[in-house]
């Protein structure tokens, strides 16, 4: 199936941290869209991760996604699939959605990281930030050439929604509009 099923997928938010998210260009659409992306998840029951590079260093998450600890990860890697256990908490689903920071270090180490695990990876363009549009768009091509699907936020919605019958979609909508 080529389409993103909620059946088989993760959510993957990286690094929305607080003392970073000042320096993203856009940083809050790329914020309001992660939060779509979250609050869809837990209507439409897709598992959520998210990560906190060098905590110390960089903040905690920023509080409009404010996640529990048990959705936490906390990393020093660039690449979140080289931390001990990392994969596993992605609960064997193989198709990853990933929005997050920054998008030419992170976020495109974790996604090839994932890759070369063998996961398919969907990126979602419009909530993925960078301190620089140049570095952010660098990244989105090369995540790509090497099999990222690049994806938006509401094709992310509607894939997990399937069709129009589904007994969440008004509320799915909802966050959308």
């Amino acid at each position: 199936m080529l389409t993103i099923d909620r059946e088989e997928s993760t959510l993957l938010i990286i690094d929305f941290q607080s003392k970073l998210m000042p320096a993203i260009h856009e940083g809050m659409r790329v914020i309001a869209n992660a939060k779509r992306l979250i609050e869809a998840a837990k209507l439409l029951e897709v598992p959520i991760l998210l990560t906190e590079q060098n905590a110390k260093g960089l903040g905690s998450t920023v509080s409009e996604l404010a996640p529990d600890d048990s959705i936490l990860a906390h990393k020093m890697y660039f690449d979140a699939c080289r931390e001990p256990g990392f994969l596993q908490r992605l609960k064997g689903r193989p198709k990853v959605v990933v929005a997050g920071c920054e998008a030419h270090v992170c976020v495109q180490q974790t996604v090839l990281g994932l890759l070369h695990a063998g996961r398919q990876v969907y990126v979602v363009r419009d909530a993925l930030g960078a301190r620089h549009p140049e570095n952010k768009e660098t990244a989105i091509r090369r995540m790509e050439r090497h099999c990222a699907e690049i994806v938006t936020t509401e094709m992310v919605v509607f894939e997990w929604l399937a069709t129009a019958n589904h007994p969440r979609f008004r509320e799915a909508i909802a966050l959308i509009k």
